[in-house]
């Protein structure tokens, strides 16, 4: 199959921006979380910002480019210890960033709902200015789905795995924290062989069917 670069442009340009969003989003979250439970290290190192670029990893930034619609974010610097509650704290500012990407994916597909209800004439200014706002509501939707669905995954250093170490008993919580060296190349192989992509996408056409 040929490479389509005009396909492939027209693709990046409108998902570009939904990513940024989900990604800054994400990443505010667990920064504003962590500041709300008694950790001000994310405000100190300037990441309680909704300015892109604080928090765009290059190497993340690549692999959407990549895979357009997988990628990830500097991870926001959060001190556990200095958090009100030692045990369900990290739980607390973990899901907050998966949770920030549901909400967001939830309102980019109410608004996707009520621009699909607009009737416009071909070639006329509003189908060329709502077209691709259209696109990037529905890759908010898919991205933002993605990014939470994935991180959500009980894999250290993910949010899904500090989700689950915060629930498991201490001797429990301490081997399983062991595992967080080995958790990258446990997730480059989970993406590798497609099981992320199995996970994942069912998960993300279900809500696009229910949102639209």
């Amino acid at each position: 199959m040929d490479f389509d670069i005009s396909s492939y442009l027209k693709q990046l340009s409108v998902s570009i921006l939904p990513f940024f969003m989900a990604v800054t989003l994400h990443e505010v979250s667990h920064g504003y979380a962590a500041y709300l439970l008694g950790d001000d290290t994310a405000k100190r190192a300037g990441r309680l910002t909704l300015n892109p670029f604080a928090h765009i990893d290059i190497v993340g930034l690549l692999f959407l480019l990549i895979t357009r619609l997988f990628g990830w974010a500097k991870p926001v610097p959060v001190d556990l210890s200095r958090l009100k509650y030692k045990k369900y704290g990290p739980a607390i500012v973990s899901f907050s960033g998966p949770l920030a990407n549901f909400v967001l994916a939830f309102l980019s597909g109410l608004l996707l709902r009520s621009i699909v209800g607009i009737e416009v004439d071909k070639g006329s200014w509003e189908k060329f200015f709502l077209e691709p706002i259209g696109y990037m509501l529905l890759y908010s939707v898919q991205i933002n789905i993605a990014l939470g669905v994935f991180n959500l995954l009980p894999i250290l250093p993910m949010d899904g795995g500090r989700i689950l170490q915060s629930f498991l008993p201490y001797q429990m919580a301490y081997k399983y924290g062991q595992t967080e060296r080995y958790g990258f190349f446990i997730i480059l192989i989970l993406l590798l062989t497609g099981v992320v992509g199995m996970i994942i996408y069912p998960v993300m056409n279900f809500f696009i069917k229910l949102f639209l």
